[in-house]
């Protein structure tokens, strides 16, 4: 099974859907703010990746957030800051059997799916 996760409005899923689609694959889409998380999603993403690929620091609500929190956020509490605020996760996150990827660029998608054929 394929999900991807994100956020509807945000450009780079809109790019990866319309890849997934262009490329005739069939896929699920898992709005991240309006179909909500679990912890045990989020906790999956970083142990199968790194906390610091799946935490967005470049995004707005991350740099809204009180220096204190920026700076004691750990791989120990960023699932926890992450299910309060879904906007700080990267994305897309591409769930294709299990196996994480984040972020979109074709060629990524491209060898993820001529990989799987």
């Amino acid at each position: 099974m394929i999900t991807l996760f994100g956020i509807k409005n945000c450009d780079t899923v809109k790019k990866a859907r319309h890849w997934l689609s262009d490329n005739d694959i069939e896929h699920g889409f898992h709005d991240v703010r309006a179909d909500g998380l679990t912890l045990e999603q989020i906790e999956e993403w970083i142990a199968k990746t790194d906390w610091e690929i799946v935490l967005n620091r470049r995004g707005t609500t991350w740099r809204k957030l009180d220096a204190s929190i920026q700076e004691n956020t750990t791989e120990n509490s960023v699932a926890e800051l992450l299910l309060a605020n879904p906007a700080m996760i990267k994305r897309p996150i591409l769930n294709v059997n299990g196996v994480i990827s984040i972020g979109f660029k074709p060629d990524l998608y491209h060898s993820i799916f001529n990989s799987n054929k």
